[in-house]
């Protein structure tokens, strides 16, 4: 890669919300609280599914899966952002930006693949409930966050390989609070329809089609819980898929909304909003969406409670 003119090229600067110092200032708290709710949220469920029995189904399997995965996300992108956001110093290193980027965009990918073999969790256990276990084995959930965690990161290696070797010539602001692909394209001195033409196609493989499989599941889902004549059953059925369809909604609209459009049909202001969403908030809402109203949930969250307590008093 064409580094700055300057032999002593020390990094990037991330300049973020700089140009709005009382912006910064009041997104550092709330930031700074999210994350640490994102981090108490994600890692909750992820002890609760290993140490609850109750809680060691596929369903939790890959919810853990997924609760790791968010918990990497926002500690890559996050920690940096509010270094950033609190002192005067705002670069990240060269290596530190392509460490950022790598394990992002690999993480993003994890969770496309991810949230598309969760609906067709769910669509086994509703429309097929009686044959569930026997289908979705644990060999096949190992089998499929293997192949979620390998295509991201694998696609990773690649996206992140042609985006840090074009020219920059000098060129050292990133105008976000962390190193992506759409950003870091815009910084290179060299026309850059290739990457961005290929940046597409790997979008719409990520993106269109896992969410095309997902509203596929969703459907089916949909005219089997329509037949089930319990109302009880109907409301339970919905209530169980409509969290992780919420959970798709959101993360999916908000990446589509941001790789599937040229670089320069938005706003960079609203770039960062929709990074910052997607990076911090989508993790916060994942425990909060599939927790809240989940019975199951709740019941292993009293008994390793209560189950503490009678340590202390033993």
């Amino acid at each position: 890669m064409e580094r700055a003119n300057d032999s002593a090229f020390s990094g990037f600067i991330l300049l973020g919300f700089s140009n709005q110092p009382q912006l910064e200032t009041a997104l550092f708290a709330v930031i700074l609280i999210i994350y640490s709710l994102s981090c108490l949220g994600n890692g909750a469920i992820m002890l609760l599914s290993t140490m609850d029995p109750h809680l060691h189904s596929p369903m939790y399997f890959f919810l853990s899966n997924l609760s790791f995965m968010d918990l990497c996300l926002t500690t890559c992108t996050v920690p940096q952002t509010l270094a950033n956001f609190k002192g005067k110093d705002k670069t990240i290193t060269y290596g530190g930006c392509v460490a950022q980027l790598f394990i992002a965009l690999g993480l993003g990918g994890v969770e496309c693949v991810l949230l598309s073999v969760m609906a067709y969790d769910r669509y086994v256990a509703v429309c097929r409930p009686l044959h569930y276990m026997v289908i979705v084995h644990p060999q096949l959930c190992l089998q499929l966050v293997v192949t979620a965690w390998l295509t991201g990161f694998g696609n990773s290696v690649v996206q992140t390989a042609l985006t840090m070797t074009l020219p920059l010539c000098g060129k050292n602001q990133v105008d976000h609070f962390f190193c992506e692909v759409p950003v870091m394209l815009k910084l290179a001195c060299t026309n850059t329809s290739v990457n961005e033409a290929e940046l597409f196609a790997v979008s719409v493989f990520f993106l269109v089609v896992p969410l095309s499989l997902i509203l596929v599941s969703y459907g089916h889902i949909t005219r089997a819980v329509l037949k089930i004549k319990s109302a009880q059953g109907r409301q339970k059925a919905f209530g169980t898929c409509g969290s992780h369809l919420m959970v798709v909604i959101i993360f999916f609209g908000t990446l589509i909304s941001m790789y599937l459009q040229p670089p320069s049909s938005y706003s960079q202001d609203v770039n960062k909003s929709i990074a910052l969403f997607y990076t911090l908030v989508t993790p916060l809402l994942n425990p909060l969406i599939y927790t809240l109203r989940n019975k199951e949930v709740k019941g292993a969250l009293r008994r390793q409670m209560r189950r503490i307590l009678d340590l202390r008093q033993g």
